[in-house]
């Protein structure tokens, strides 16, 4: 049986590492280390939120982290349901592949109905979902209890 607990904490833990990442990277790249969570806020207030915004407020980046942390830990348990007791090898490679697939259908259908992730395909956003499922499916590997349950000593 998944183990819930794990799958939350590693959506949360995949999570931040993935906002910060691309806080970072679009820092770096783009000068605008908030346009991870304007991207994530336009999905539920729209668009307007987006660059170049003017007088976007601290509402707008919260509702942006907190799409993004549920997406995260929906994500993460998605990962978690298809991938558990294979092991942290399997978790972290599948995890990785899986974070593949969301990139493809965030960027290349999901797009379709939200045209401002259009422009965003490109390989950092793939490289940054595919550590995202690294992580998720590394770090629920390591804390699913049902691994240890078995081990007799």
């Amino acid at each position: 049986m998944m183990d819930w607990r794990a799958a939350i904490i590693a959506g949360i833990v995949a999570g931040v590492v993935f906002m910060l990442l691309n806080m970072w990277l679009a820092s770096y790249y783009l000068g605008n280390a908030n346009l991870p969570l304007q991207l994530s806020a336009a999905v539920v207030l729209g668009p307007s939120v987006l660059p170049p915004a003017a007088g976007v407020g601290g509402s707008v980046y919260a509702a942006g982290f907190i799409l993004h942390m549920l997406l995260a830990i929906v994500f993460a348990c998605l990962i978690a349901f298809c991938l558990h007791r294979w092991g942290i090898l399997v978790g972290i490679v599948g995890g990785a592949l899986f974070g593949l697939a969301l990139y493809a259908i965030n960027y290349y259908s999901v797009a379709d109905a939200l045209s401002w992730l259009a422009p965003l395909r490109g390989w950092i956003m793939a490289l940054s979902h595919v550590i995202f499922g690294a992580i998720a499916g590394g770090v629920y590997e390591a804390l699913e209890r049902d691994r240890f349950e078995h081990v007799h000593v």
